[in-house]
């Protein structure tokens, strides 16, 4: 029996928003130069360079395990955490024309596959590593799109996400977040009020400018506290 693809929460077709961002991130990625990727990005020590290898890595590799998973040849999105890192470093330092070629080629890679899935199951992320179902795959690249497209620091930012990924996102990390925060997040432009752990702290701001703090980026300048931002940790 066949299964239909998965829905990814607050998105109407999680498979079309991935898509489409995909599509916003390679307009900006293919017109940016040489001196424009070795400039940093808002990641700490990564430059633009870094975030693109990344970027197309990671779509090669979920790719992969999304084809293992269709075709009963079931392969990790990583080999291993250090061969990803060493590739993104051998990747990063590329010219604008081999990121840009990586990019598109990565990028229609995995929207082959995505368009591809029928069928539930699970994929690790590194051998003997995280269990990632179709789902969680699915929700993994809408992220990694959308978040790093903003990290690049190249007219795109969180209040340009659309609001179903701010939402989103701002759903997922105030539940990450739930060990080591307090507070009550209030999304003014959705209506829409978040506990996070015990309540405590009020943070109120829009759904993308607290999903962005949320990740460790950004600052106190979109937002108002009550008593003041408390300090986060990395989000993994």
């Amino acid at each position: 029996m066949s299964e239909q693809a998965p829905p990814v929460p607050t998105a109407e077709n999680p498979i079309t928003a991935v898509l489409e961002a995909t599509h916003r991130y390679l307009e900006r990625v293919t017109t940016l130069t040489d001196e424009q990727l070795r400039e940093p990005s808002l990641l700490p020590g990564w430059t633009r360079g870094h975030v693109v290898a990344h970027v197309a890595l990671n779509a090669h590799g979920l790719a992969r395990a999304l084809r293992g998973l269709r075709t009963g040849e079931p392969v990790p999105v990583y080999d291993s955490q250090e061969q990803r890192d060493a590739d993104i470093e051998t990747y990063a330092g590329g010219s604008a024309a081999d990121l840009a070629s990586l990019s598109q080629m990565a990028c229609l890679r995995i929207a082959g596959e995505l368009r591809l899935i029928k069928a539930v199951g699970t994929v690790e992320r590194t051998p003997g590593g995280k269990v990632m179902t179709v789902v969680d795959v699915v929700e993994a690249r809408w992220r990694e799109v959308e978040i790093h497209h903003a990290d690049l620091n190249v007219g795109y930012s969180p209040s340009d996400w659309p609001i179903d990924f701010a939402a989103y996102l701002l759903e997922r990390v105030a539940e990450q977040r739930g060990d080591q925060l307090d507070a009550t997040l209030h999304a003014q432009d959705i209506g829409k009020t978040v506990r996070v752990g015990k309540g405590g702290h009020g943070i109120a701001g829009t759904a993308a400018a607290l999903a962005w703090w949320l990740t460790g980026r950004g600052d106190d300048s979109d937002l108002v506290a009550i008593r003041g931002l408390p300090t986060l940790g990395p989000w993994a």
